[in-house]
């Protein structure tokens, strides 16, 4: 097929990068044996973490650990560089790399050429310069963050049942949201629901003594599963005495204290920040060209405008939407068209290796699942509104039909029925985030931080 070594460069090891690397390991099987081609997959973890299981592995229905996929397992025929690319010089075909090895040797940064590259870094956390935003917010894209925020969740109850200043209690027992997509909506719903169900262990915190407030800048939620389903899901969060605030926005959290622009204060110790997200900063550090929002300008090919050997899906890329009616529209950034797109952008590389014609990605948007809590969900697909424990049972065998591996498929369906024969689990692992903090007090000195790892 190819008279030279090959090397594809895939930056990014999240959906499109996973998915893309699978494809390619199963269409050039041959060619990675024999030594013809070489794929290398950067990425910042050595797992890929499947983002729409994060609010229940923060519940506890899931554990961490099969909520992330490990790249080295699945990609066996691939070598995977943990680090990060800084730069990207596609004239040159040379890519700008750091990694745990050159941090150690202060060697600086390393280069690395290529022939084909799959651009896929994802999308980091948007934030704004809120005072206080950066002291006191907790993010909710990793699963480190997701289990973090539950023990934090539980041990914000545990010093609220031991206090004695109502200050404290109140601000303990407060938990603001800030932003109405998927990621607020269900980590809201699903740790407030964990939550309420921890409360009766407690002997002297019940359910209404905590406040949840969910904070959205837009006159609606959950844009994508319509209007109707947005309008139902208010109404179902308030009846469990949610305070949604719409056309609001966090003006400060300085000092433990959200101030909304409606003139609420509310004295907290939790700020969860999941206002959008932004293009990863190494697409602005290439020559490839970029649209006004920072990404990638690509084609229905799926590959970057102007850029012979370049590819791109996912957050990242700008893609149109053939299959839309109106023109100009581009694929939204979502789980559902990336997983698709990297399937398609493996094939267009092997057709590219090969000298056949390209594939036109084209997918239409089948619809959204959300779930607000176990049993409780929202469903907008092929134009079928469901609403309920139906729609929560569609979300949960939506998502277990795309995680990756069977391996992992097992697991989470093993877990999910053990934890409907069995109670939760509601116990803090939050020295977890500080292990030596003990260790540290035995041996005479001074923790670095706190050892329960509250914030």
């Amino acid at each position: 097929m190819v008279k030279e070594r090959v090397r594809i460069l895939i930056v990014g090891g999240g959906y499109v990068g996973l998915y893309t690397a699978l494809r390619l390991q199963r269409r050039l099987k041959k060619e990675l044996k024999s030594g013809a081609i070489e794929i290398v997959v950067v990425s910042p973890d050595p797992y890929m973490t499947y983002q729409p299981f994060l609010p229940e592995a923060a519940a506890g229905s899931i554990s961490p650990r099969h909520v992330v996929v490990p790249l080295r397992r699945v990609l066996d025929l691939c070598k995977v560089v943990i680090g990060e690319a800084t730069a990207i010089d596609h004239a040159k075909r040379t890519a700008t790399l750091t990694t745990l090895a050159t941090e150690e040797e202060g060697s600086g940064a390393e280069q690395i050429t290529y022939d084909e590259l799959v651009l896929a870094p994802g999308s980091i956390a948007r934030t704004l310069p809120i005072p206080g935003l950066a002291e006191h917010g907790i993010g909710f894209k990793t699963v480190e963050e997701a289990i973090g925020l539950r023990n934090h969740v539980i041990e914000q109850m545990d010093i609220a049942s031991s206090t004695r200043d109502p200050a404290i209690r109140d601000a303990a027992l407060t938990f603001v949201f800030v932003g109405g997509g998927y990621a607020g909506v269900e980590a809201l719903a699903e740790l407030e629901d964990m939550a309420r169900y921890a409360a009766r262990y407690y002997h002297n915190v019940k359910p209404e003594d905590m406040k949840w407030v969910l904070v959205e800048a837009a006159g609606r939620i959950l844009p994508e599963v319509g209007e109707d389903m947005g309008r139902y899901t208010v109404t179902e969060l308030r009846r469990r005495n949610i305070d949604v605030r719409l056309e609001t926005r966090l003006e400060s959290c300085a000092d433990r204290v959200a101030v909304l622009s409606d003139g609420a204060r509310f004295p907290t110790r939790t700020v969860v920040w999941t206002a959008g997200v932004k293009p990863h900063p190494v697409l602005a550090a290439t020559d490839l060209r970029l649209n006004g929002r920072g990404r990638l300008k690509c084609t229905a090919e799926l590959t970057v405008e102007d850029a012979e050997h370049a590819w791109s899906a996912g957050d990242a890329a700008a893609i149109p939407d053939v299959t839309a009616e109106e023109p100009g529209k581009e694929c939204a950034p979502n789980a559902q068209h990336a997983v698709r797109q990297a399937k398609a952008l493996g094939d267009n590389i092997v057709h590219s290796l090969r000298g056949e014609p390209l594939e036109t990605y084209g997918h239409k948007y089948a619809g959204s699942v959300a779930s607000l809590g176990l049993h409780k969900g929202v469903a907008h697909v092929y134009g079928r509104k469901v609403k309920g424990y139906p729609a929560w049972f569609m979300h949960r065998v939506y998502h277990l039909s795309r995680v990756p591996t069977f391996n992992r498929k097992a697991r989470v369906l093993a877990e999910w029925t053990l934890s409907g024969l069995f109670k939760r689990e509601i116990v803090s692992l939050g020295s977890l985030e500080h292990p030596r903090a003990e260790f540290e007090l035995a041996a005479g000195g001074k923790p670095s931080q706190d050892p329960k790892g509250s914030s």
